[in-house]
């Protein structure tokens, strides 16, 4: 694993992506410390680390990326709008969103499909000594019915339609922040209020897709 980086790791070089990110709208200080505060260089293959501070998504293997920094400030704003204490994370992918919310929240269940990923995410979080993450191998569609309810649920992959599952781990008054879609995506704000879910559109996204059913 790339823990030191290999000289695009400089605070100035993170200094521009985070100028970047206010340019593009992102107001919350507190993501914007937390963004520049977190190595995105170990979260990404040693070849393209030199590329770890750009805004743009990069590919990990098992046709999944870490996503864009934007699109993760964007999603930690939605998600620390309703003051969580507990985040269910669908899709840990590379560990990189998840990092950003372990500084941000008191914890954070994370769920990952495929195993292998899910192992290079682990090693990142004791290197970074992460102590309030908790990882699950499974299907994330079905989220983690035993540790809700969650004040928030982020998920980091689109499905074609909401899972009814995550809808109903989500605390009174808690909100999930998903990309729903197949080929035309929109970023989506769901809020519950009772037995009733207020949906609202943010922005158009490009994620992968959420595949359900199977872990590898």
């Amino acid at each position: 694993m790339n823990i030191q980086g290999i000289g695009m790791t400089s605070m100035r070089t993170r200094m521009r992506l985070i100028q970047r990110l206010s340019d593009e709208g992102i107001r919350n200080i507190r993501v914007l410390e937390a963004i520049k505060e977190t190595p995105r260089h170990i979260f990404v293959d040693e070849a393209l680390s030199h590329r770890a501070y750009e805004d743009t998504a990069l590919p990990i293997g098992f046709s999944q990326t870490i996503s864009q920094p934007y699109i993760v400030a964007r999603m930690t704003e939605l998600i620390l709008d309703a003051a969580p204490r507990r985040v269910l994370e669908v899709g840990t992918g590379s560990g990189y969103q998840t990092a950003v919310l372990a500084s941000l929240v008191s914890e954070i269940y994370s769920v990952e499909r495929i195993r292998p990923l899910l192992d290079k995410a682990r090693d990142r979080f004791a290197h970074l000594k992460l102590r309030n993450v908790y990882l699950r191998h499974a299907d994330g569609g079905w989220g983690w019915p035993e540790a809700a309810p969650f004040q928030a649920i982020i998920v980091t992959a689109a499905p074609k339609d909401v899972p009814p599952e995550l809808l109903k781990q989500l605390d009174e008054g808690g909100r999930l922040v998903i990309p729903v879609g197949d080929n035309s995506q929109q970023l989506l704000v769901i809020t519950r209020r009772g037995n009733e879910f207020d949906r609202r559109i943010v922005e158009s996204v490009n994620f992968v897709p959420l595949l359900g059913g199977t872990v590898i």
